[in-house]
């Protein structure tokens, strides 16, 4: 049995039926007749299904009051009502492009270089200069005008090199004939720091409606909880990945134990017949060129494990060209994205249920050992570093044997 239609539903479904055969001055007085026939709140809910203003509707009120005083053939001529803005106040356009304009933000005597551009100062602005118009219209002629809301886009690079191609080719070329030969190729980086509680992380997941996680305001630091310090290992030909979650600093012992963890738990087993290890990773951090302690430290785990270290560092600036940073650590992000990280715990799970359509996999480790800040490698220590330069940048692109 068909359901009873409430009044707001047959309203509509009167109106939908006559409005395209209704012109400006009937569809004022059908509003107004289906207002005055419903009754108190007639006026606000055909406002809301017509999408009419008030004032229309009254003034429809008033005409049915007294239908002989309307001209029943009278209906306004194209291109009556209120002239546009731009007609009465033809400068206002170039008024507005002077003030958003960005060519404008160098210019001292631009009353918006030093503030937001909202549509609220902007009409406060054109107001000082006399031209009188909305918040609305000055939105709408933005909008006319192709200007719109936008964010910042990360374009320029930190660091400009001339031979920052050349250094791009020389990382590719390497990494494509190690696999080639069947020997492991990795990217490694350190993720953000992320503080361990029920603190905000950005991103929006499914709730039920007004009933979101509640987390804390402000994002101190529980020091009984501390710190998750994420170190992640990619294989670039395998498409699998390893995350070591420290809970003590971020160095550069730790960044070759994450790299011995994937070694002895992963690479091994997918390379047993492995000679060398290739590794891509940034110019700075805890695996930076120039490190010193990084370098010992990877000497310490080539000869443990018996291969040959092979080296390439991105130039300065371009670290979003590693491959870990698009092809492993955006996918963790979006996967706990809108979870707050309460625990250790919680991190793991999620890190290591991070997967993708093209068959990306993740493992996730806890390191709970402690690693020391400062840690100063003596001269002597570089010597005893079986530190083997290659002729193109030597700074970046070096190997160290067992």
């Amino acid at each position: 049995m068909r359901e009873k239609l409430t009044d707001q539903e047959k309203i509509t479904l009167r109106f939908e039926s006559i409005k395209a055969s209704l012109n400006e001055k009937s569809t004022r007085l059908w509003a107004a007749a289906e207002a005055k026939a419903y009754g108190r709140g007639g006026v606000a809910l055909v406002v809301k299904i017509t999408k009419m203003s008030n004032r229309t509707i009254h003034r429809g009120l008033k005409e049915l009051e007294n239908l002989s005083s309307t001209d029943n053939e009278r209906i306004r001529k194209k291109g009556g009502g209120r002239k546009k803005i731009t007609e009465t106040a033809p400068g206002i356009r170039l008024a507005i492009e002077e003030l958003v304009n960005p060519a404008c933000r160098g210019d001292p005597e631009s009353p918006l270089k030093w503030s937001s551009k909202s549509t609220r100062k902007i009409e406060y602005e054109l107001r000082k200069q006399g031209y009188t118009a909305s918040q609305r219209t000055v939105y709408a002629l933005l909008r006319d005008m192709d200007y719109s809301l936008q964010a910042n886009k990360k374009i320029k690079e930190g660091a400009t090199h001339v031979d920052r191609d050349a250094q791009f080719n020389f990382i590719n070329e390497t990494v494509k004939d190690a696999i080639i030969r069947g020997q492991p190729a990795i990217s490694i980086d350190a993720k953000k720091k992320e503080n361990i509680g029920d603190f905000k992380n950005n991103g929006r997941e499914f709730t039920k409606e007004k009933n979101p996680v509640r987390v804390k305001t402000y994002d101190f630091k529980d020091k009984a909880l501390g710190k998750a310090v994420p170190y992640g290992i990619y294989d670039m030909a395998d498409n699998k990945g390893l995350v070591s979650v420290g809970c003590s600093a971020d160095t550069a012992e730790f960044a070759v134990h994450s790299i011995r963890t994937w070694w002895h738990n992963v690479g091994k087993i997918r390379y047993p017949n492995a000679l060398e290890l290739v590794i891509t990773a940034d110019c700075g951090g805890s695996n930076g060129n120039r490190t010193k302690l990084w370098k010992r430290e990877l000497q310490k785990l080539a000869t443990q494990i018996k291969l040959t270290i092979r080296v390439r560092h991105f130039p300065p600036g371009t670290s979003k060209w590693n491959k870990i940073e698009h092809k492993m650590f955006s996918f963790i992000s979006i996967n706990w994205r809108g979870k707050p990280l309460i625990s250790m715990e919680t991190i793991i799970n999620l890190i290591g249920n991070t997967t993708t359509k093209e068959g990306l996999t993740i493992e996730a480790f806890k390191d709970a050992n402690t690693y020391e800040k400062g840690i100063v490698v003596t001269d002597e220590e570089m010597a005893h570093i079986r530190i083997i330069p290659e002729e193109f940048h030597p700074e970046w692109n070096y190997s160290i044997t067992p």
